[in-house]
């Protein structure tokens, strides 16, 4: 444990170390504190002004459209630099709540601010996506990229507190307007962050021009990604689940507090108090996790502690219960947020990582407004006891039918991985990629004498030998192969037939790698492409064919 802590602790000084990581962390702290106070800002204000009905019909048209649209928003942070994205999302974020505050100062028309306040979520869903995208690309190893994570949501989970905390201060000291003024400089201040956050682009190679596809194929490829990737399906699969209870938690925490409890309407606040104390706890325990490197797991468990709370309030209703069980739920939210969040990054592909993370922006508000639907019919039906139960069970039961293919997702086997590190062609490789092909990678064994291709044959793979001989017929002769080198990336990279006849000399177990995936790593990275490419000439001048 104390290992671990050390390792841990290491990991988010050097999150804080990193020049391009720390900005990008202040410049979050920035967007969530706009984000939560101009929340409390705008619903007094609609309340204010229609009542009730009012703030509900606000809520609506803040996450109706941003929650349709950020499929096709999310799309910038591929097609341009994630860093200027986000700038842009500020810059607008901040002109549309002055331009609120104005229409508030002048006393202008009420619609207008309805109209105005749609967009501000919009804008939201092109900087998270984008920031999301860009971690992995400033993290320097995958401690430093969960440390970030647990970072952010240690800075949300305070912020859940702060912002409003502020934004209740603001508006009881001096008003809606000057409130919204406020809100102006969070943005502002996030804006100028980024503004000094300049990732390393010399390793990227840079995309090739091609005629630009339709919005709706831009959006479309974020879900063709998910859909194509088993991966991507149960992380996001488990996410969707989870996000339908913290939905459905919505409802059942009110009628828990005033029906169930008899707490009254104080009681509400102190029940969502917990989670978010149960938040911050959590953040602190996610810290001990960073060098674990089974964020699956974690993931796992997080969803335990989103489910067993609520069935534990179903079957012993009392009012300090309830509490611990939010605060347990508080901290399994963090544990979901940092390990889900960290698995999304490493499995999504970076030529769509931003549109991914634009369906998963889509994903949750469909969710959450699916579960907030749900709870009260099973209310209607079954009771709130009843209701708690069910909705206690559902994860858990999920994440015990998908167990052993959730904990597959945790990184391949280190010995692997430190083979991969060690091969030329993937050395310059960040650490994501080289987890990712470590995952990737299938065991073949060959017979003595066999042949694992010859000459002219469609390349399909690449080979890592792990044990035994191999013999590779080149025009000076036969060459032998052994443990730690590798076969078959000619045909591969310059597409073309195999250009070479290899068998074993030896039993031998080899390490493959498919087409898709080595060329999506190798071609995707400059210094690997340019290690591929020296390889290969070598290779080539002393090739058959």
């Amino acid at each position: 444990m104390r290992r671990r802590l050390s390792e841990s602790l290491t990991a988010f000084r050097d999150v804080y170390r990193n020049p391009n990581l720390r900005r990008l962390q202040l410049a979050f702290a920035g967007s969530v504190a706009g984000q939560y106070a101009f929340a409390i800002a705008i619903a007094v204000f609609a309340y204010r002004h229609g009542g009730a009905t009012s703030v509900g019909v606000m809520a609506l048209v803040r996450t109706i459209p941003s929650a349709v649209l950020a499929p096709f928003v999310s799309g910038l942070g591929d097609r341009f630099r994630q860093e200027r994205v986000m700038l842009a999302a500020d810059v607008l974020r901040a002109l549309l709540v002055g331009s609120i505050a104005i229409v508030v100062f002048a006393h202008g028309p009420i619609v207008l601010v309805f109209v105005l306040s749609a967009f501000g979520p919009i804008c939201g869903t092109a900087f998270h996506p984008a920031e999301a995208a860009l971690l992995p690309a400033l993290a320097r190893t995958p401690e430093e990229l969960t440390a970030a994570n647990v970072s952010t949501a240690t800075i949300d989970s305070v912020g859940s507190f702060v912002g409003p905390a502020l934004g209740g201060l603001a508006l009881a000291a001096w008003g809606v307007g000057p409130t919204l003024l406020l809100t102006v400089a969070t943005y502002v201040w996030s804006g100028l962050m980024v503004l000094r956050v300049h990732p390393d682009r010399s390793a990227v190679v840079p995309r090739e021009e091609t005629a630009p596809s339709s919005a709706m194929a831009e959006a479309l490829a974020g879900f063709r990604a998910v859909l194509s990737d088993r991966n991507l399906r149960v992380i996001m699969g488990l996410f969707g689940a989870q996000t339908v209870v913290a939905g459905a938690m919505g409802v059942l925490v009110v009628v828990t507090a005033l029906r169930l409890l008899d707490l009254g309407t104080a009681g509400v606040g102190w029940l969502y108090a917990a989670t978010g104390v149960g938040g911050i706890i959590g953040a602190a325990i996610t810290m001990v996790l960073v060098g674990r490197k089974r964020l699956a797991g974690d993931f796992g468990i997080g969803l335990l502690l989103w489910g067993v709370p609520f069935l534990v309030m179903g079957a012993w209703p009392n009012a300090i219960v309830a509490l611990l069980m939010l605060g347990v739920l508080g901290i399994g939210n963090t544990l979901v947020d940092v390990s889900g969040l960290t698995l999304l990054q490493r499995n999504a592909p970076e030529a769509v990582r931003s549109r991914v993370f634009g369906v998963f922006e889509s994903m949750v508000a469909a969710t959450i407004g699916l579960g907030a639907i749900l709870a009260p019919l099973l209310i209607a039906i079954a009771g709130i006891r009843v209701a708690l139960v069910a909705t206690g069970l559902f994860l858990p039961l999920l994440a015990g039918v998908l167990w052993r293919r959730l904990v597959s997702l945790d990184a391949g086997d280190p010995v692997y991985l430190d083979r991969l590190r060690r091969l030329p062609l993937f050395a310059p490789l960040p650490p994501q990629t080289l987890e990712r092909l470590a995952r990737s990678l299938e065991p073949v064994h060959l017979a003595a004498g066999a042949v694992l291709f010859n000459a002219g044959d469609e390349g399909d793979r690449f080979y890592v030998i792990d044990s035994g001989e191999l013999a590779v017929d080149l025009a000076t002769g036969t060459k032998t192969e052994g443990p730690g080198r590798w076969v078959g990336e000619i045909a591969l990279l310059r597409d073309v037939p195999r250009t070479a006849t290899v068998r074993s000399v030896t039993d031998a177990d080899l390490l493959a790698l498919d087409r898709r995936e080595f060329l999506a790593a190798v071609t995707g990275h400059a210094p690997a492409q340019a290690a591929a490419n020296e390889i290969v000439g070598e290779r080539l001048a002393l090739s058959p064919v």
